[in-house]
C-alpha cells in the first residue's frame, strides 16, 4: 500500500556515485521559514532554468518551491504541481494531472523556460526525476511568447519556500538549488539515470550561471543562503537558523514520520516530519510510524517526549498490523489493536507487547525531555530500549542480553510511537531533529546525529546504510 512502500524509487536510494550531496535545508510553514533575495538588476526574464531537489513532509496544502512576483512553482491542495508565468497583463499556467504525495522520497524538479522558442509547447517544460511532465489539467502557458517576460531574474524579490508575503509556505527539505540565468538546459545537466538501477540520481552541474544565477548547497550552517556559484548572489535567511540544516539528502535519504496515515487535524506533523503535536482529544490512542520498514539489519532511533503531563509509548510495529488497523485509535502494544507491536510505556516503565503486555516495572519510568533510544535487531528479531543512554532491564543490544523478542517472525517492522492527551514528541532518525545534541554522536558508518551513540553494530535508518546492509 502507498503508505508502507519502500523508498527504492524516485531518486531515493543512494548508489556508488562520485557525486554526493551532504546537506539540505529544512523548511517549516508554521515558522514562516524562507530564503529571499532581490537582484540588483534585471537578468534574462525570458530564458532560464531552475533545478532543485525536494522532499515533501506535509501534504494537502498550498506550498511554494520558488517564486518571483507571479512566476512560481507550487503544489496545490490536491498535491498537483503548478507553474505560473506572469506577463504584463496575463498569467499563464501549467498544472500537472498527477499528484506528488510520496513523503518517503526525494524528487528532482527542473523548470526550463524559453519564451523565445518557436514551438509554443516547448516554451515551458517541467521535468520530474529526469522525465518531462506531459499530462496537464491546465496548459495555458503555450499562449506565452517572446513579447512576454517572467518574474524570474527581474530586479524584484525572489523567495525560496514561500510565495510573496501571503503564504503558500513549503514544508519539507530542499537540496542543490541551481538557477541558470539566460540558458534553457536539459535535466541531464543536473542528474542522470543510474546504469544499474535506472533510478534518477544527482549529477554535479559544471556550467555557467549567468548574471542572476546562483547555486545553494546549504553546506554552511551559519550561512544557509550562501551562493556557491561564484556570482555572490547570496540569499537572506528568513526565520531560518543553523538548526535548519539537515543531512537528509537525495543521496542519503533518512526515515521520517509518515503523514500519509490519516489522523484528525488535532494531530500535527511538522519540522521536517520529526515533530508530532496533539492539540485536542484524550487517551493513549494516537500511533505514528516511520516511512521506512526494515526486514534485516540493526537500526537505532531516538524519541524525546516534550510534555510531562502525557503518557508515551515509543516502539516498533510490524507492517501487517500497520496496514490493517486504525492507528488513530490504538496504541503500540494493544493486544487487540496492534498485537505484534512492542513498546516502552512511560507511566509504568513497563513493556507493552500485545497479549504479553507487562504493565509493571520492567525499566525506569520516563517523562518530558528524557531521550528514549530504540535499538531494533531485525537479524535476530529483537528490540531493546534505553533511557538517557542506559539500556533498561540490564539489556545489551551488542551481545543480545535480556532482549525483547518480536512476535512477528516474517514481516518488516517500522519505528513508531503512541502518545496521550496533549502529547508532543520529537523523533530523531538521524537526518534531522529539533533537539540540540550535546554529543551529536553518529553511527559507526558516520551517518546520523544522535544524543547518544548507537550501540555497536546498530545504524541510522538511511539509504546509504540500507544499501550496505540490505535491510
Amino acid at each position: 500500500m502507498e503508505v508502507l512502500q519502500r523508498t527504492a524509487n524516485r531518486g531515493s536510494i543512494s548508489t556508488d556515485t562520485s557525486y554526493n550531496i551532504d546537506n539540505s535545508i529544512k523548511f517549516e510553514a508554521d515558522n514562516s521559514e524562507q530564503l529571499y533575495r532581490t537582484p540588483s538588476s534585471d537578468g534574462n526574464m525570458k530564458t532560464w532554468t531552475y533545478s532543485v531537489w525536494f522532499k515533501r513532509t506535509e501534504l494537502e496544502a498550498s506550498q511554494t518551491l520558488i517564486s518571483a512576483l507571479d512566476t512560481y512553482m507550487y503544489f496545490e491542495t490536491d498535491d498537483t504541481a503548478w507553474l505560473n508565468l506572469r506577463s504584463a497583463s496575463t498569467n499563464f499556467f501549467m498544472a500537472t494531472s498527477r499528484r506528488f504525495r510520496d513523503t518517503s522520497a526525494w524528487y528532482h524538479a527542473v523548470i526550463v523556460c524559453d519564451l523565445t522558442d518557436g514551438t509554443a509547447a516547448d516554451r515551458l517544460k517541467l521535468y520530474i526525476n529526469g522525465v518531462r511532465e506531459t499530462a496537464f489539467s491546465n496548459n495555458t502557458y503555450e499562449n506565452a511568447d517572446s513579447n512576454d517576460d517572467t518574474g524570474m531574474n527581474k530586479a524584484t524579490v525572489h523567495r525560496i519556500g514561500q510565495y510573496s508575503n501571503y503564504g503558500s509556505k513549503f514544508c519539507g527539505y530542499m537540496a542543490e538549488a541551481n538557477l541558470i540565468d539566460g540558458s534553457a538546459l536539459a535535466p541531464t545537466e543536473f542528474g542522470e539515470f543510474d546504469s544499474d538501477t535506472g533510478i534518477w540520481i544527482p549529477k554535479e552541474y559544471t556550467g555557467s550561471y549567468g548574471t542572476n544565477g546562483f547555486y545553494l548547497d546549504f553546506a554552511d550552517a551559519s550561512d544557509l543562503g550562501d551562493d556557491e556559484s561564484g556570482n555572490g548572489n547570496d540569499w537572506t535567511e528568513g526565520a531560518i537558523t543553523a538548526v535548519d540544516q539537515s543531512t537528509d539528502t537525495p543521496t542519503n535519504n533518512f526515515c521520517t514520520i509518515n503523514p500519509l496515515f490519516k489522523y484528525p487535524s488535532s494531530q500535527v506533523i511538522s519540522e521536517g516530519a520529526t515533530k508530532v503535536a496533539r492539540s485536542s482529544g484524550s487517551g493513549l490512542n494516537k500511533t505514528f510510524l516511520g516511512t521506512i520498514p526494515v526486514n534485516g539489519g540493526k537500526w537505532y532511533a531516538e524519541f524525546e517526549p516534550i510534555e510531562s503531563n502525557s503518557n508515551y509509548v515509543p516502539g516498533v510495529v510490524d507492517i501487517t498490523d500497520a496496514g490493517n488497523v486504525a492507528l488513530d485509535g490504538n496504541h503500540i502494544g494493544n493486544s487487540t489493536g496492534i498485537p505484534k507491536s512492542i513498546g516502552y510505556y512511560s507511566a509504568t516503565g513497563g513493556v507493552l507487547a500485545g497479549s504479553n503486555a507487562a504493565n509493571g516495572a520492567w525499566g525506569a519510568t520516563f517523562t518530558a525531555n528524557d531521550i528514549i533510544g530504540v535499538a531494533l535487531d531485525m537479524d535476530n528479531r529483537k528490540v531493546y530500549f534505553s533511557k538517557n543512554g542506559t539500556f533498561q532491564n540490564s539489556s545489551d543490544p551488542t551481545n543480545g542480553t535480556n532482549a525483547i523478542t518480536l512476535t512477528n517472525t516474517t514481516d518488516p517492522y517500522l519505528f513508531g510511537f503512541t502518545y496521550d492527551t496533549s502529547g508532543n514528541m520529537y523523533c530523531n532518525f538521524g537526518g534531522y531533529t529539533l533537539t540540540s545534541h550535546s554529543s551529536a554522536a553518529t553511527d559507526e558508518n558516520g551517518y546520523g546525529s544522535f544524543e547518544y551513540a548507537p550501540p555497536s553494530g546498530y545504524l541510522a535508518l538511511c539509504t546509504k546504510n540500507l544499501a550496505e546492509t540490505g535491510g
